[in-house]
This record gives C-alpha cells, sequence and structure tokens, in this order.
C-alpha cells in the first residue's frame, strides 16, 4: 500500500519487447496477403523493425478476374467535388502491401500505431543492403492449394496500371 492506494495486479500480460539493430527480413514469396499482414503488424505492435521483401510474388486468394473485377470497383471510389478528398488507390506492390499492413495497426487510434508504422519497410525485389541478412517466411501464411487458384500481387498491380 503505498500514497493510501492498494497496488493490485491488473491482469494484462506484459510481453517483452524485441528491438535489435538489425530489421526482421521476411521473404513473401508464395506468402497469402491478409496472412502476412497480421503476422508482421504483431511484429511491428512488438516493437521490431520488420523489412519485407518480394512483395510483387505475395499471392492474393481468388481467381485472376475476380481479383482485377475487386480491385476495378475499388478504383471507382473517389469524391464527386474533387478527387484529392477521395481515397488514395495505390498501384505499386510495395506500397499496396504497406497500406493493407497500416490496416491492421491502430494507426489512427494512438501513437504507437503510428510509430509502429514507421518501422515497417516494404520492397519490390530484394535490396542490397538486405541480401546478406537472414530471410524468415511464416509456414501459416503460405499458400496451400495450387499456385493457379491465387494472383499475384505484381500481376494484379501490372492490370490496374503499375509500370516498373
Amino acid at each position: 500500500m503505498a500514497n493510501g492506494r492498494i497496488n493490485r495486479p491488473t491482469g494484462r500480460k506484459q510481453e517483452a519487447v524485441v528491438r535489435t539493430d538489425r530489421p526482421i527480413v521476411i521473404d513473401a514469396t508464395d506468402h497469402i496477403a491478409g496472412r502476412l499482414a497480421s503476422n508482421v503488424a504483431k511484429l511491428l505492435v512488438k516493437g521490431n523493425r520488420v523489412s519485407v521483401v518480394n512483395c510483387e510474388k505475395i499471392m492474393m486468394s481468388g481467381t485472376r478476374s475476380n481479383q482485377i473485377k475487386e480491385y476495378r470497383e475499388f478504383l471507382e471510389i473517389n469524391s464527386i467535388i474533387n478527387y484529392k478528398h477521395g481515397p488514395v488507390h495505390y498501384r505499386r506492390p510495395d506500397t499496396v502491401m504497406a497500406k493493407m499492413i497500416r490496416q491492421m495497426l491502430p494507426f489512427d487510434r494512438k501513437p504507437s500505431g503510428k510509430e509502429a508504422y514507421q518501422r515497417l519497410r516494404t520492397y519490390i525485389g530484394s535490396p542490397r543492403e538486405i541480401k546478406s541478412l537472414d530471410k524468415i517466411q511464416f509456414e501459416k501464411a503460405k499458400i496451400r492449394k495450387t499456385p493457379s487458384n491465387y494472383t499475384a500481387l505484381g500481376e494484379l498491380c501490372r492490370v490496374i496500371g503499375w509500370t516498373e
């Protein structure tokens, strides 16, 4: 009892924050986009720096025609008054993936979400400074069916207007 207050346990678990100088590098080849994004968001919230490489090889579940149709419908959402007021429609695979991860962080509600998002880096291909680092993959996020049931994010982005 300190200062007339009783110290009670809050019931919340304190997780150890793992911070290193080197980022955790994730090779996103043949990972399902949503599952990968949720795993990366968890690492970012814990305080890790994360780099995602090969974003153009991420798989979206669904056939190519369905994915293209859905994304084209998303591209039609805009403002009646001025296009600058509407949502930003990213067309590069690395920025599409970064936005997908950002939506799984408490970005708008808490400053910790913005700090976590600043620790994220996404890349098309694998840059020189990251090639020497060890890359990890999430086995639970990898595709399980034949690749014909999925659409590569790079292929989808090329159709909607990404020029390499």
